[in-house]
């Protein structure tokens, strides 16, 4: 079974505190959503709301078109997994995944069935007669998934469950769940802070900011189309350069943008001309060139190797920063005077409110 799961002007407030403020969200059956944003958005309270951990205090959440704010959590046709696992310590690990199908009287055939299916699909099935003080964070982990696997949910909620991880178990972690999400094609939501998780492992990222959704759309929509400065800020590694806009004129292929002694020529429509403050491009839209050469030069700061590439830190004569990306081994230097060419047809332009300003559509 999976769930479509229909989020309707939904608000939220603790005492005096608005969390979430007339969100509405439509999840189809079977897709995989992350809720993305920085700590105290309202994903976590968002996905509790889904559960049933929270109450729901304006709006309604449907799931495959039945209401649910009345329903109690074990109710509800959802699974969620935790950051803390959650497991209970003196119960083996069979017994762990076993408890949930125990207390709504679950037939032991049935339950032993799910267990082996669930514990096989994982990994885990070394593991079933082990306590979890044995297992290490990872295993742990897995443990927890496989408790709300065999409830056989119709969806399936995780609230930042790789966060207690290292990097290099994380990365694996994310490849296991996005391979269980291909095998159990089932409906899941995601919510993290970190953005390596969100566009690897959704198919449609939810960016949320301040009480509300910034953006929605798959992960190279969120990143090559940003709607709002936010978006464009906070996803991406490293940040997306913002440079201050002083002038703007149109052109044939489109608008002329002035950052001080920087100008580019981007593709956005005669709109943005005495609207646009601010300039947006990533670290891979610039590249380092002699000095003289490029659209302005600048003098380097920092340098990060990180082996394959390199992102080159540097400041332009007015002390605005850029960050470039130099491919390979470098043999720049700190200190040293480089110019720096801008892919003006990879920029972003936005208004004093952080609204992105669309690209103009290519005349044929």
């Amino acid at each position: 079974m999976t769930a479509e799961i229909d989020i309707r002007n939904v608000s939220k407030r603790f005492g005096s505190l608005t969390v979430l403020e007339d969100l509405s969200l439509k999840i189809p059956a079977h897709e995989f959503v992350v809720f993305l944003g920085p700590s105290g958005c309202g994903k976590s309270t968002l996905l509790r709301m889904i559960a049933g951990l929270e109450s729901i205090d304006i709006g309604e959440i449907f799931i495959n078109g039945e209401p649910i704010g009345h329903l109690p959590p074990g109710q509800r046709g959802v699974a969620m997994v935790f950051q803390s696992y959650a497991l209970y310590p003196h119960m083996t690990v069979r017994q762990n995944m076993a408890f949930g199908l125990q207390n709504i009287s679950v037939s032991s055939k049935v339950i032993a069935e799910r267990v082996a299916n669930a514990a096989r699909m994982l990994e885990i099935g070394h593991l079933l007669d082990r306590k979890p003080g044995q297992l290490s964070g990872g295993q742990r982990q897995r443990v927890a998934i496989g408790r709300a696997v065999v409830k056989e949910p119709n969806a399936f909620l995780f609230d930042e469950p790789l966060s207690n991880l290292d990097a290099a178990l994380r990365a694996r972690t994310r490849v296991e769940l996005a391979q269980l999400h291909q095998r159990l094609k089932s409906t899941m939501i995601f919510v993290t802070h970190d953005q390596m998780e969100a566009m690897t492992l959704a198919d449609r990222i939810v960016v949320m900011n301040n009480k509300k959704i910034e953006q929605i759309g798959s992960p190279m929509d969120i990143y090559d189309r940003p709607a709002t400065r936010f978006v464009a800020g906070f996803v991406g590694t490293p940040q997306m350069n913002f440079l201050n806009v002083t002038a703007l004129a149109t052109e044939p292929s489109g608008v002329r943008v002035e950052c001080g002694a920087l100008a580019v020529v981007a593709p956005f429509d005669a709109a943005a001309v005495g609207r646009a403050t601010m300039l947006g491009i990533r670290a891979e839209s610039v590249s380092v060139v002699r000095d003289g050469e490029g659209d302005i030069g600048a003098t380097i700061d920092v340098l990060e190797r990180l082996g394959d590439r390199s992102l080159v830190h540097a400041r332009l004569a007015d002390g605005q920063s850029v960050v470039a990306n130099e491919a390979g081994q470098t043999r720049l230097k700190v200190g040293e005077r480089i110019g720096l060419r801008f892919a003006g047809d990879k920029a972003h332009l936005f208004d004093a409110d952080g609204v992105a300003f669309h690209v103009r559509e290519a005349v044929s």
